[in-house]
């Protein structure tokens, strides 16, 4: 059984649990796939995150992931973009002493034991814009183990198909169902239950 990105959409705004909930339970549930895979201590992550829904679940990922790792964030989003539930989980880690948030030119990909991909998710229209398009490929290129959140960045959740480049994950972490565009990738791929009725 697959979703599509529309019919998830419409199942999220039939249900009567607020967007703020799924973003938590989302964010959550990413932070507890990968520790079910790593001893967290002494690891350094990356968490990725642009200014819609999927860089929330980021957020809400980081927030629970620094109280076990070394956690930074690389935003490349647009702070004036923000979603409401995107820019509510911004705030409640925007100081967090734990998080060290850095800017693109200073950012060692290498450096990092895992890498969060948490920038476009379902929410891609058209091509990439170039600081995407340069921070797939640094990503790409780094040797971290790469956990995106929902879809590979750059993969049509409806068709799997490459717009110009994405996001070579190792792990994704999908929410509810598995997206349509992750069938063929289902050996990596974990659902994880936001809440949403089956």
């Amino acid at each position: 059984m697959t979703i599509s990105s529309q019919d998830m959409r419409i199942l999220e705004a039939k249900s009567s649990i607020p967007r703020s909930v799924l973003m938590e339970n989302a964010g959550r549930a990413v932070y507890r796939t990968i520790k079910q895979r790593f001893d967290l201590k002494d690891k350094k992550i990356l968490v990725v995150c642009y200014h819609g829904n999927n860089g929330g679940d980021g957020f809400v990922a980081a927030r629970h992931l620094c109280d076990e790792a070394e956690t930074d964030i690389l935003f490349i989003g647009d702070e004036s973009k923000f979603k409401k539930e995107a820019l509510s989980n911004f705030k409640k880690i925007e100081h967090n002493e734990k998080i060290q948030f850095l800017v693109d030119d200073e950012v060692d990909f290498d450096a990092y034991d895992i890498i969060v991909d948490a920038i476009l998710g379902t929410g891609m229209q058209g091509g990439l814009n170039k600081v995407i398009s340069a921070v797939i490929d640094e990503i790409n290129n780094s040797k971290a183990y790469k956990v995106s959140v929902d879809i590979p960045t750059g993969l049509d959740p409806d068709t799997g198909v490459m717009v110009d480049k994405s996001v070579n994950a190792d792990l994704i972490v999908t929410f509810h169902d598995i997206k349509k565009g992750l069938e063929t990738m289902q050996e990596k791929t974990v659902v994880a239950d936001i809440g949403l009725p089956k």
